[in-house]
């Protein structure tokens, strides 16, 4: 009652679910001018230490009696200290799988990518954004298929940002839009198609289910492209009936299952039969007529489509008394 497939390719005719009217985004990532954190950081702590050093000097200075040339070293050296102590604060460090999200007083500039120690405009905001591959598990959902029975159905998805800027300011919440499209994607995927296929061409959740999976990942595409979030791969994790109608439906696939076997067993048996009855005819000494013939095809199904084992009857007369 419980199936985990996984995606794969649909194929080619088949119809692809309605795909939402996502608004058209206003934003693109860009890379941000940035430079090499370690040529920075080394200039930067050059210029302070020089700038407290300049300092120390001139408040020799100004101790001893040179006072006009003291103060403004004195003046001089501390703003360059605080300046340099300032455009350390640019410096950033970007792990691998993050990304920084650089704003200019409120104005998209760029995002960086390069991982590492790295220096940009220290007056920029910069927010981290993870890049890396995550999953998004959506519990248990009860709906009703296309037939309008009630099942239970949950699905993993596998996605990661791809354009950081949509994702940071395209949606409010980039993370919790993917749960909540995801959600939404997976119900309506459910009750456009039923749990079993009453026909040969038609789709059903149980039986096509990774052409399923394939078209709730293209309809998840759609729905998150707007958030910058690209779609890795999906499957469903539980599928089965609401447990009201769990113990009906179990006894119509076992019946289902009895006729199959059945079947089974007859299409096997009038192929003994029929040759049983060919080699008997290949025999010189054994002659029977239709009468006989029928008798005899008449015990070997019983023999051979019984459930039990069968009771042999001696007949000590003929077949016509």
């Amino acid at each position: 009652m419980t199936d985990a497939p996984s995606a794969s390719t649909v194929p080619a005719g088949a119809p692809d679910a309605p795909a939402p009217d996502m608004p058209a985004p206003s934003v693109r990532e860009t890379r941000a001018h940035s430079v090499p954190g370690g040529r920075a950081l080394l200039l930067t702590f050059l210029g302070s230490l020089a700038g407290l050093t300049g300092a120390v000097a001139g408040v020799s200075l100004a101790a001893r009696g040179y006072v006009g040339a003291g103060v403004p070293l004195i003046v001089v050296c501390a703003l360059a200290f605080l300046g340099s102590v300032f455009l350390m604060t640019g410096l950033n460090m970007v792990a691998p799988g993050e990304a920084r999200v650089v704003q200019f007083f409120g104005r998209y500039v760029g995002t960086i990518r390069d991982d590492g120690l790295r220096w940009v405009n220290p007056l920029t905001t910069r927010v981290k954004i993870s890049t890396r591959v995550r999953n998004h598990e959506t519990a248990v959902l009860k709906v009703n298929d296309a037939d309008g029975n009630p099942i239970e159905l949950a699905a993993v998805i596998v996605w990661q940002v791809e354009d950081t800027a949509q994702a940071s300011f395209e949606v409010d919440d980039f993370v919790e839009f993917v749960g909540t499209q995801t959600e939404s994607a997976v119900r309506h995927i459910a009750i456009e198609y039923p749990y079993d296929a009453h026909g040969e061409d038609e789709l059903s959740l149980r039986a096509d289910a990774e052409e399923i999976t394939e078209k709730l990942a293209r309809e998840l595409t759609a729905r998150v492209r707007a958030a910058g979030v690209r779609i890795i791969e999906s499957r469903f994790t539980h599928l089965a009936y609401a447990p009201e109608i769990a113990s009906a439906m179990l006894q119509r696939q076992q019946a289902g299952a009895v006729v199959a076997a059945r079947q089974a067993i007859v299409d096997g048996a009038c192929g003994m039969v029929e040759a049983a009855l060919a080699r008997v005819g290949e025999l010189e000494d054994i002659h029977l007529d239709d009468e006989r013939k029928a008798a005899m095809v008449s015990n070997l199904l019983v023999v051979l489509c019984g459930d039990r084992a069968p009771q042999p009857v001696l007949n000590a007369g003929s077949l016509y008394q």
